[in-house]
């Protein structure tokens, strides 16, 4: 691995790269932060695809995209004479030593669960009037629901026993299955809501990640059905001119592999 002295050399390098092609590339000098703000979030959803496929290499390269993008925007800071690398870099540092008095300070905590309910106290004591201030309203609403969750639970507002979460969720199902009895679509749609809440919060019960359960299931779904399509293509047999009773035998063969 390198050297701390190669790390900040890299960082250096990065910098100089960026001033370089800010003032020589004509793409580059028309960004500005609306403009890059789209692709930062798709660089953000490659790096959490890397993660979930387990593959440091595409890893790496995808942290490398989102740091450049970082130092894309303090670049632009700088120019409006607004902030710069390194007001970004000790904005960070101070937080962190802030939020850990555990460590900085002379605060002792027991479990990780004391150090995330400090964590919310003291951004309410920085001023915020809401624990849920810090959830981005643009978040997707799984990774919304599950914000919003833990946040509160750092407070106390929270089950006990996980037990308790899925009586929930068997309550809320039920009332789901009466509105779809009455057909009334509007009230189906808020109990659907309710499900889904109380199976992200049941998730975070059981110390699962909601979002990365879902996705994993999307790549497995994607996976299985294109090998449905593979053998429908090697039968010259469009899909929809298939039984389902046909697909399901490929599907279980999907399945097994």
């Amino acid at each position: 691995m390198n050297t701390r002295q190669d790390q900040l050399k890299a960082i250096d390098r990065l910098l100089t790269i960026m001033d370089e092609l800010r003032a020589e590339c004509p793409w580059d000098k028309k960004q500005t932060m609306e403009s890059l703000r789209h692709l930062t979030i798709e660089e953000v959803y490659e790096l959490g695809d890397a993660i979930l496929d387990n593959d440091s290499e595409e890893i790496k390269k995808e942290l490398g995209d989102i740091l450049l993008h970082i130092v894309f925007y303090a670049k632009i800071g700088s120019e409006k004479s607004e902030f710069d690398i390194a007001d970004v870099t000790n904005s960070i540092c101070d937080k962190l030593i802030e939020r850990h008095p555990h460590i900085y300070g002379d605060v002792k905590v027991a479990s990780e669960e004391e150090v995330k309910q400090n964590w919310e106290k003291l951004k309410l004591k920085e001023g915020k009037k809401s624990v849920l201030e810090g959830v981005p309203v643009s978040l997707p609403s799984l990774v919304k629901a599950s914000r919003i969750q833990e946040k509160v639970a750092g407070v106390g507002f929270d089950w006990e026993e996980p037990q308790q979460v899925f009586e929930k969720l068997k309550e809320e199902l039920e009332e789901l299955q009466h509105e779809v009895d009455v057909a009334d679509k509007d009230k189906m749609e808020a109990e659907f809501g309710d499900v889904l809440f109380s199976m992200i919060n049941y998730a975070r019960f059981l110390n699962i990640n909601p979002e990365n359960a879902l996705e994993r299931t999307n790549k497995k779904f994607i996976k299985r059905f294109q090998y449905l399509e593979g053998k429908a293509h090697e039968r010259n047999t469009p899909l929809r001119d298939m039984s389902l009773a046909e697909m399901d035998v490929f599907w279980e063969e999907a399945k097994s592999l």
